[in-house]
């Protein structure tokens, strides 16, 4: 039951990173990964820099997206678009 919660909270996440940072569209799958790293990410990084956003799934959804948004923007200067 576990993964199916991370696999929607990343798909939550990955969307709304991708809806809010403009870039090249990675499709439903890659929103998916990139929104389940990304919450890995923003866990981390926030962490480190002592910020809580709350518990719960907008509090993980939020996190996420955070992530997401570091996470498009390195792929958007790793792969240039054409």
């Amino acid at each position: 039951m576990e993964i199916i919660v991370i696999i929607l909270i990343g798909a939550v996440a990955g969307w709304l990173g991708s809806m809010i940072y403009k870039g090249s569209g990675l499709g439903i799958i890659g929103n998916i990964l990139v929104g389940i790293v990304g919450g890995f990410l923003g866990y981390w990084l926030l962490g480190k820099l002592g910020v809580n956003l709350g518990t719960g799934w907008v509090g993980a959804i939020l996190t996420g997206a955070i992530g997401a948004i570091i996470i498009l923007f390195l792929i958007n200067l790793v792969v240039k678009k054409r």
